[in-house]
Formats: C-alpha cells, structure tokens, sequence
C-alpha cells in the first residue's frame, strides 16, 4: 500500500435516519465530515463501504 495524499477531514458520529420500505429507522453511524459534506462510512445494516463524495449526504438532511 502507498499513501497518496492526506485528505483533511473529520471523522464524526451522527445519529443517522433512514428509510427501509414503509418504516423509518436510525442508529449511530460513522461518517467523516470533508469539504462541508457529511459522507457515512457504512451501510444501514453496518457493513463499510469507501469513502464518495457521491455517497455524501446533501441539502435539507443535513441537521447541524
């Protein structure tokens, strides 16, 4: 392995809600905070996924 760059970002923990079909459901979820997004570094159910600025959470759902 080989480190290309240092990113600056936080890591955070949010109380993150999400829609599974008809219910609402959250829980407490590991995101890091990077150029003022918030991005979750797992899925709903736990499993870790690499870190997107596609995956980031946008907008109106971003409480601060």
């Amino acid at each position: 392995m080989k480190v290309i760059e240092v990113l600056d970002a936080e890591l955070v923990l949010v109380d993150l809600e999400v829609n599974l079909g008809s219910k609402k459901q959250n829980s407490p979820t590991l995101c890091a905070r990077y150029n003022g997004k918030i991005i979750p570094l797992s899925t709903p159910d736990g499993r870790p996924i690499l870190m997107k600025e596609d995956n980031a959470i946008e907008g109106d759902s971003v409480v601060k």
